[in-house]
C-alpha cells in the first residue's frame, strides 16, 4: 500500500467498530467544545464591561436544568463505556480454533513462525477469514505490533508474552509497523501483512514448508535438554506431568491456583521455583540463557500438542 492515506481501508474484523467508536468520540467532543466555546464568546460579548444589560442576580432554582446536565452527560459517557468495554472485551478473547503464529521482535525486526513450521522475517502470511491469534515476546526493548488496516495494536514486551488477534476481511498487502520507539532504526522496523485466499495460503504454505512444525521442534528440544528424564512416563523423578497440563488449572504449593497458559509454561523453564506444583519438591534447574526466545516458544508448542492427552501410568 502507497500513497497518502487519511485513514488505512478496513481490513479487519475491529475495524468498523473502532473507527464508529473513536468518531463518536469526536464528534461527541467536538460538540462540547464549540458549543464551550459559543456560550463563553457570547456571554462574553453581551456582558462586557460596560454593557447595559440586567445583571440582577438570579435568586430563583433550576433543578430540571442542573439534573438535565448532571444526568445526559452522564448517561452519554456510560454509554462509551460499556460499549468500549465490549469492544474490548472481544478483543481479548480470541475464539477457538484460532491460527496460532508466535513472534519474537528484536531490533529492528520482526521474527514470525507459523505452528507448522513455516518462519518468516518482517512479513506474515495469512488466510482470508480465518481468526489469526500471534503470541509475542521480544529479545531486548519495548516493541509494539501495530497494523493500522487492521486497527490492532499491542505492545510486545521482554521477558513475557502478549497476545493478539484479528480476522481479516480483505485480501491484499497492509504496512506492518512498529509503533513504540524502539531505538535508533526504530523507524526501518516495518514489514507486511499478506493477506491471500485460503486455497492461494495453503499452497503458500505447504512450498516453503520445509521445517518441522513447532510442536515437532519443540519435542526434539525437549528430549535434547533432557527434560523427558524427569517429565516422561518412565521417569524415576517425581515431576509433574506435561500431558493434559496445558490450559487447564494448576494447584499450587503456596495455595494458589494458576491456569497453565504459555506465560506459565515459560516461567517453569526459567523460573522453576516461582509456581511449584503442589505435591512436588522445587529440584528443577533454570534452563535461563540455555534456551532462546524461539527455542521457548516451540517447547510451549510441544506441551500445547499435549494437551488432550492423559497423563500415562508412571512405571514402577
Amino acid at each position: 500500500m502507497s500513497g497518502f492515506h487519511l485513514l488505512e481501508p478496513r481490513a479487519s474484523t475491529f475495524a468498523s467498530s473502532y473507527d464508529w467508536l473513536f468518531f463518536t468520540m469526536v464528534v461527541m467532543c467536538s460538540v462540547v467544545a464549540i458549543g464551550v466555546f459559543v456560550v463563553l464568546t457570547v456571554f462574553s460579548i453581551r456582558y462586557r464591561r460596560g454593557a447595559s444589560v440586567d445583571r440582577t442576580p438570579f435568586s430563583g432554582s433550576s433543578h430540571p436544568i442542573e439534573y438535565a446536565w448532571t444526568i445526559t452527560p452522564f448517561l452519554i459517557f456510560l454509554g462509551i463505556f460499556v460499549w468500549a468495554a465490549i469492544l474490548y472485551a472481544e478483543a481479548k478473547t480470541p475464539p477457538p480454533g484460532a491460527l496460532d503464529v508466535s513472534v519474537v521482535a528484536k531490533q529492528w525486526m520482526w521474527k514470525l513462525q507459523h505452528s507448522e513450521g513455516r518462519r518468516e522475517i518482517n512479513e506474515l502470511h495469512l488466510p482470508l477469514g480465518r481468526p489469526v491469534r500471534l503470541v509475542m515476546t521480544s529479545e531486548d526493548v519495548i516493541h509494539s505490533f501495530y497494523v493500522p488496516a487492521f486497527r490492532v495494536k499491542q505492545d510486545v514486551l521482554p521477558g513475557r508474552y502478549t497476545e493478539l488477534w484479528f480476522q481479516a476481511t480483505r485480501t491484499g498487502e497492509y504496512p506492518l509497523e512498529c509503533a513504540e520507539y524502539c531505538g535508533t532504526d526504530h523507524a526501518r522496523m516495518t514489514g507486511r501483512i499478506i493477506v491471500m485466499q485460503p486455497a492461494q495460503y495453503a499452497t503458500w504454505l505447504s512450498r516453503g514448508n520445509l521445517a518441522p512444525s513447532m510442536a515437532a521442534a519443540g519435542e526434539e528440544r525437549f528430549r535434547s535438554l533432557g527434560c523427558s528424564g524427569c517429565h516422561g512416563a518412565n521417569a524415576s523423578v517425581h515431576a509433574p506431568k506435561l500431558e493434559g497440563v496445558f490450559g487447564h488449572p494448576v494447584h499450587l504449593s503456596d495455595g494458589r491456583t494458576v491456569i497453565a497458559d504459555e506465560s506459565y509454561i515459560r516461567d517453569s523453564i526459567l523460573l522453576p521455583t516461582k509456581d511449584v506444583v503442589a505435591g512436588f519438591v522445587p529440584i528443577m534447574p533454570s534452563f535461563q540463557g540455555q534456551v532462546s526466545e524461539g527455542d521457548l516458544l516451540e517447547l510451549i508448542a510441544y506441551i500445547k500438542s499435549l494437551a488432550n492427552a492423559a497423563p500415562p501410568p508412571r512405571q514402577r
